[in-house]
């Protein structure tokens, strides 16, 4: 157990991601200790002082195994980061059944599940905080992604849900809502045509333009965002709230 030691705690998942590293380095930099979890093995760098559990949290028997794993390593957490999903992009009538629930299980039952099991650590730590990663196809979406962004707007109504029944603990449940940041996730998307039909690079650059910005984001700067609403000193009056980090793209009408 590590629960006498004064580094505060982060639990977050899909740690092996483009976003998920940025986030296990951001925290890592401001003193914290990680549990990082991800399908993907153990990646190279992350943090010798933390742990790291290779699983499948779209599995409940998983999510199951996760905890009891985390509570041999800690008695409390200070946050949880629920990062990691999945995106199938391709028209609606043609996802199947199987695939929407793949996306469901991973993007929206994952979070509920954690939640639940993290719930008592939480508290153990008399309160802590809870960023939901959701997404600004929540909020604006295109054609061929109907599950993703189904899925990313079920954690909107699941955050505020959460908010409310865990605040008489002092945990706060917040959603962070990231646009076009430079991921692999994201580099696989862009087949849908919603960018054009040029190489890569053109792809990148035609989506840069639609933002108001004129580019895209880096992990780094969804990252900063995360810490901003897990760390009690900067948001602790901030709950059950959405936080939009998408370069402006959806404060521009559509028909510009």
């Amino acid at each position: 157990m590590i629960s006498e030691k004064k580094s505060r705690i982060l639990l977050i998942t899909g740690a092996a991601g483009g976003i998920g590293k940025a986030t296990v380095k951001v925290f890592t930099e401001a003193g914290w200790q990680v549990i990082g979890v991800d399908r993907k093995p153990k990646y190279e760098g992350f943090p010798e002082n933390g742990i790291y559990i290779q699983s499948d949290i779209s599995l409940p028997e998983a999510m199951e195994e996760i905890y009891e794993k985390v509570e041999e390593f800690t008695e409390s957490l200070d946050a949880v980061v629920h990062n990691a999903g999945v995106q199938v992009a391709k028209p609606l009538i043609e996802t199947t059944a199987e695939e929407w629930d793949l996306v469901m299980a991973s993007n929206l039952r994952s979070v509920f599940l954690g939640a639940k099991l993290a719930y008592p650590l939480l508290k153990a730590k008399d309160g802590g905080a809870i960023v939901n990663v959701s997404s600004v196809h929540a909020i604006a979406t295109s054609a061929d992604i109907a599950a993703y962004a189904a899925s990313k707007g079920g954690i909107l109504a699941l955050t505020r849900a959460m908010a409310i029944e865990f605040a008489k603990d002092d945990i706060r449940v917040n959603a962070i809502l990231p646009g076009a940041v430079d991921t692999p996730m994201l580099r696989a998307g862009l087949g849908r045509g919603h960018v054009g039909d040029g190489d890569l690079m053109e792809r990148l650059e035609n989506l840069a333009r639609k933002t108001v910005n004129g580019r895209i984001g880096q992990p780094e700067e969804i990252a900063k965002a995360i810490y901003f609403l897990a760390d009690n000193t900067q948001s602790s009056f901030m709950t059950g709230q959405a936080l939009v980090v998408d370069g402006g793209a959806t404060a521009r009408l559509s028909t510009e």
